[in-house]
C-alpha cells in the first residue's frame, strides 16, 4: 500500500487548506513578472513568495537566489512546490499565522492578499495584511505589491461584475473592505506608514487575469503614443465575455490621460527603511510581445522599446532579434482611419487610405508585411508603420495573399461589430475583402482568400493565440443594424402583399367573366340556326376538298 507522505520542505502553520488549490484560479503572470524580480534577486538574497506564482518565476528565484521560501494555503499546491524545489522551504498555511524571526531582503506579493487566507478564519483587512506582511521584509529590503483596482478598464469591459462569480474561491466577498486602496498615491501612504517608501507605481495590462505590460504610472503622463497602446489591450480577453471593444476603450483612457487610474492592476515597488538613493535602475515599462519581453524606454528622443533576451525558435514564423532600440512610431492606428471613413460614408478618404495600404504592402517585403493588420500599422499622416516590428516568415506569400488578410480582418471586425459601412448590409466577409483589396489597387480572387485566411490561422497559432470576441455593445448595434434591415424587408413584403392582393381581386373579376362568356359561346352552339349552318357548310367543304384532289 502506497501512503502519501509530506516533503520535508513543507511547514505546516496553521490555516492549511487541504482539498483546495489556487493553480487553476492563478493569476496567469507572463514574462514580465519574472524580468521585474530578477533585478533584485542576488547570491546573498533571502526571498519570500507569497502566494501562488508562475513556475518560471519560482525556477529564476531558486536559481539565483541564496534561499527561497514560499507561502501557500493550499497544500497540494505546496507539496508540488517542494517536491519542484527541494531546497527551497514551504510554509502552508494562512499570511497572519507565518512567524519568522530573520525578515527577507525581498518579499514577492504580485498577487496580492487574495489568496493568503484561509476560508476557515475570518479573513484579515487589506490594511492589517499589508502591516503582517512588511514585518517580513527586512530593513533595506524590498516588497513587489500587486493591488487589484475596482474601477479598472477591464471590469468596464467585462459583462460579469467582478469578485462576484460566486465560485467557490469567494468565500471572503470583495468590495466591502473599507481599507482598500482606490489608487496608487493610497497604497503609497499606506506602505509609508509602515516604513515602506514605494520607489516606482506600474500600472498593469491589458487584464488582472493575464498581465502582459507594466508601464510605470509617472510615466503615463507623458502621452504615450497610439501603438504602444495596441499591444496593451488587444489580446487577453477571448475566454471572457465583454462588454464593449477593449482595443477602442483603452486607447481612449490613454488617450484622456487616465491609463495610471484606469489600468486593471498596479504593482509597487517599495523600499523599507529611510528613504535614500537606490542602486538598482527601475525599467519605465516592460512590455511582452509573443514570447519576447521588451523594456519600453522614453527620453528625448521620444518612446522607444528594446528586446531583454534572445527570441526563442518559433518555427516558419519567428521573431527576428534586435538589440538595439527600436522607436514607437506616433500616428493614428489604421482601423481607426477607416471605421471613421466606414461611418462618414466617405469613399474618397477610403479610397486614399486603401491605396496607401496597398503602396505599403508592395513596397515592404511580404515575410514582414504579412504580420500588419489595421490594427497593428499605425499612419503618421505620410507613411505607415508596424507598432509591433520584429516578426518574419521563413518563406514569404503573395502580395494578394498578404493583403487579403490584413483586410479580411478588418472585414470580419467590421461587420461582426455591426459599425456603419458605405456597402450594401447583405454584404459578407469575403466579398468585402476583395472590394477593399481592388481599391487597394492590388486585385485578388478567392483563391488568395482562402490562403490568407490559412495564413492567419498559422499567425495566430504563435503571436495571438486567443482572438477577441466581439463585444456586447457592437453585438447590439449589429442587432439594431439587423432589424433595421429587417423592418425595411418587412415593409417591402407588405407592399407586395398589398400589390399581390389587388391583382388576385382583378384575377378573380377577369375569371369570372371568362366564365360567364364561355356559357353564352355554349348556350349559342346548342342553337337551331347554329347547327342548320354547320349542316349547310359540310356540302361547300366536301366539294373543295374533291376540287383540290383532282387538281392534283
Amino acid at each position: 500500500m502506497r501512503v502519501n507522505t509530506t516533503p520535508d520542505n513543507v511547514q505546516l502553520i496553521g490555516g492549511e487548506m487541504l482539498l483546495w488549490s489556487d493553480l487553476t484560479q492563478a493569476r496567469d503572470w507572463g514574462a514580465v513578472a519574472t524580468e521585474l524580480a530578477a533585478l533584485f534577486v542576488s547570491e546573498r538574497s533571502r526571498v519570500l513568495v507569497v502566494g501562488p506564482h508562475p513556475a518560471h518565476l519560482f525556477d529564476m528565484v531558486a536559481a539565483r537566489a541564496g534561499s527561497l521560501s514560499a507561502l501557500l494555503r493550499s497544500y497540494s499546491d505546496a507539496c508540488a512546490l517542494a517536491t519542484r524545489h527541494p531546497a527551497a522551504r514551504v510554509f502552508c498555511g494562512r499570511l497572519d499565522v507565518l512567524a519568522q524571526d530573520q525578515p527577507y531582503d525581498l518579499v514577492l506579493a504580485f498577487d496580492g492578499f487574495t489568496t493568503v487566507h484561509s476560508a476557515e478564519e475570518p479573513a484579515q483587512s487589506w490594511r492589517e495584511s499589508l502591516a503582517t506582511l512588511s514585518a517580513l521584509v527586512a530593513e533595506g529590503g524590498r516588497l513587489i505589491l500587486g493591488v487589484e483596482n475596482d474601477l479598472g478598464v477591464d471590469r468596464f469591459v467585462s459583462a460579469r461584475p467582478a469578485g462576484r462569480e460566486g465560485d467557490d474561491s469567494q468565500w471572503t466577498p470583495h468590495g466591502y473592505d473599507m481599507t482598500y486602496p482606490n489608487g496608487p498615491e493610497t497604497v503609497e501612504r499606506e506602505l509609508q506608514a509602515l516604513n515602506l517608501h514605494a520607489e516606482t507605481c506600474y500600472a498593469t495590462f491589458p487584464t488582472r487575469e493575464a498581465p502582459r505590460a507594466l508601464l510605470a504610472t509617472h510615466v503615463l503622463a507623458q502621452r504615450p503614443p497610439d501603438a504602444l497602446t495596441v499591444p496593451l489591450s488587444a489580446r487577453g480577453y477571448d475566454t471572457r465575455m465583454i462588454v464593449a471593444d477593449p482595443l477602442h476603450l483603452t486607447r481612449t483612457a490613454f488617450r484622456h490621460e487616465l491609463a495610471d487610474r484606469l489600468a486593471p492592476l498596479w504593482v509597487t515597488v517599495a523600499r523599507k527603511g529611510p528613504c535614500a538613493p537606490s542602486h538598482t535602475i527601475l525599467p519605465m515599462g516592460l512590455l511582452q510581445s509573443g514570447p519576447l519581453v521588451h523594456e519600453v524606454v522614453y527620453g528625448s528622443a521620444g518612446w522607444s522599446r528594446a528586446a531583454l533576451s534572445e527570441p526563442p525558435d518559433t518555427g516558419r514564423v519567428r521573431l527576428v532579434a534586435g538589440d538595439a532600440s527600436v522607436a514607437i512610431p506616433h500616428g493614428r492606428v489604421l482601423e481607426e482611419i477607416l471605421l471613421e471613413g466606414c461611418a462618414r460614408g466617405d469613399l474618397r478618404a477610403l479610397r486614399d487610405t486603401c491605396a496607401a495600404l496597398g503602396a505599403w504592402v508592395k513596397a515592404q517585403p511580404p515575410s514582414i508585411a504579412a504580420f500588419g493588420t489595421t490594427d497593428n500599422l499605425v499612419w503618421d499622416g505620410e507613411q505607415l508603420q508596424l507598432a509591433e516590428p520584429g516578426w518574419t516568415l521563413d518563406d514569404a506569400p503573395a502580395v494578394e495573399v498578404v493583403l487579403c488578410r490584413i483586410l479580411w480582418r478588418f472585414a470580419v471586425r467590421l461587420l461582426a461589430a455591426g459599425h456603419h459601412h458605405p456597402w450594401p448590409w447583405p454584404i459578407e466577409a469575403d466579398q468585402l475583402t476583395l472590394t477593399l483589396a481592388g481599391m487597394c489597387g492590388i486585385p485578388c480572387d478567392k483563391e488568395h482568400l482562402e490562403a490568407a485566411t490559412r495564413l492567419e490561422e498559422e499567425i495566430g497559432t504563435v503571436i495571438e493565440p486567443g482572438q477577441t470576441p466581439p463585444a456586447y455593445r457592437e453585438l447590439l448595434d449589429a442587432r439594431d443594424h439587423l432589424h433595421q434591415c429587417l423592418s425595411a424587408s418587412q415593409s417591402r413584403v407588405s407592399r407586395l402583399e398589398a400589390k399581390l392582393t389587388y391583382r388576385e381581386r382583378d384575377l378573380k373579376k377577369t375569371k369570372a367573366k371568362l366564365k360567364k362568356a364561355q356559357r353564352k359561346v355554349l348556350a349559342c352552339r346548342r342553337t337551331f340556326g347554329y347547327r342548320l349552318s354547320l349542316k349547310l357548310a359540310r356540302p361547300g367543304r366536301l366539294a373543295r376538298k374533291v376540287l383540290r384532289t383532282f387538281s392534283n
